[in-house]
């Protein structure tokens, strides 16, 4: 019997009195996987990234770990929320304009002393200036740096757009904006490398495309090394006491975590190694995150349809934000039909053995999405669900 093969038997039987659709994390894969990448920040603190997760109970494992410390938001709502369930270190990773939760955080002393916000603009301290009301609490500030190659005189720009903080002279001048504010105080830089962390360089059936990516990534990891140095040496210039310089993702880990102007790393998606992290050569884990949808036609001998399974993930459309059928090994979508909002037909040999009410298991193309269409995860040990634990979405939390 192959790996794959025994975990589908495993996770069969573990979950045999639970009806389908359903979500596991298989909590071996999980804890393997948390190991792999604390060996991998080399002794950086890690910070959890819970939009990959969308789970406080899987948040909360994390951070009992070892090597895991804080948490990197994704809405204000959130972090504030978090903040009042106890996770005392939570980075909101984009500026916000909720000046509802603004006004909360420089209401309550112990909130602003958990959270710090993000800002790339003048106009955002402006924004929770107007919001602050009669607030008093001192705003922890991060400031956003856009580490993305500018090439030909910026006009060809590699990696997201984000932040337009992009020389250290526009560091340093929201810095002492941001110092001259009273209320306001200046505690991080985050320095997400999309062009680097985002980006496979493992293609499937492309080699040369490969290799061409890895060589390219290998020249912006170095020209990336440089510039973060220099940039945190002129943010630290006006604030000394600067508190953290966060960086990387699970795709760039083990060479952010390598450079020396980087004091903590974050990470999230590698917990649950959706499909997209099979393309990443920096970072080899186990699946530990699937759904299950059950087996309820059957049109052909060499087909079946389950129930469910649109389930796309966000970013650019195209077949690889598709989930992908896992187990049994085998199945595919058909091209004119693919992954259906209430039902998915699947084609391949496997399909000859499965009979009705029989399940078919699936890997999200992201990690924390897939929470937003269960409202529990059974947790898997072995062949045994150990525990249930809600997500965001079976906590009545829908933060985007």
């Amino acid at each position: 019997m192959t790996a794959r093969a025994g975990d589908r038997a495993r996770y069969d039987r573990a979950t045999a009195g639970v009806e389908a659709p359903l979500a596991i994390v298989d909590l071996d894969a999980f804890d393997s996987n948390a190991d792999t990448l604390t060996r991998a920040a080399s002794g950086k603190p890690i910070r959890v990234a819970s939009k990959s997760l969308r789970c406080r109970g899987l948040i909360e494992r994390a951070l009992a770990r070892e090597g895991f410390a804080g948490v990197l938001s994704f809405t204000l709502a959130e972090s504030l929320w978090l903040a009042r369930s106890g996770v005392a270190d939570v980075l909101l990773a984009y500026p916000s304009a909720d000046r509802a939760g603004f006004a909360e955080l420089a209401a309550d002393p112990l909130l602003a002393a958990a959270v710090t916000v993000m800002v790339d603009d003048p106009a955002q301290l402006r924004l929770i200036e107007g919001a602050r009301g009669g607030g008093r609490a001192v705003v922890r500030v991060c400031l956003d740096w856009d580490t993305s190659p500018w090439l030909l005189g910026g006009r060809i720009r590699i990696g997201a757009r984000r932040s337009p903080l992009r020389s250290p002279a526009d560091l340093t001048g929201l810095a002492r904006s941001v110092d001259r504010r009273p209320g306001f105080r200046l505690v991080g830089l985050m320095a997400y490398e999309s062009h680097l962390a985002g980006v496979g360089d493992a293609v499937a059936g492309h080699p040369l495309r490969s290799r061409a990516i890895r060589a390219a990534q290998d020249l912006a990891r170095r020209d990336l090394t440089e510039r973060r140095a220099r940039v945190v040496r002129a943010v630290r210039a006006v604030a000394p006491a600067l508190e953290f310089v966060n960086g990387g993702g699970t795709g760039s880990l083990p060479h952010t975590a390598a450079e020396g102007a980087v004091t903590e790393v974050t990470a999230g998606s590698g917990l649950y190694l959706p499909r997209l992290f099979d393309h990443y050569t920096s970072f080899r884990g186990r699946p530990a995150a699937l759904f299950a949808l059950p087996v309820v036609r059957r049109p052909g001998a060499d087909s079946v349809t389950v129930l469910g399974g649109g389930y796309p993930a966000s970013g650019p459309p195209g077949t690889d934000r598709l989930p992908v059928p896992w187990l049994p090994a085998g199945l595919r979508y058909l091209p004119l039909e693919g992954a259906g909002e209430v039902q998915t037909p699947l084609r391949g040999p496997a399909a000859a053995a499965l009979r009705l009410g029989d399940r078919v298991w699936f890997r999200h193309a992201k990690a924390g999405e897939l929470c937003e269409r269960f409202d529990t995860l059974h947790l898997v040990r072995g062949d045994v669900v150990t525990g249930v634990v809600p997500t965001y979405r079976g906590e009545g939390r829908a933060f985007l």
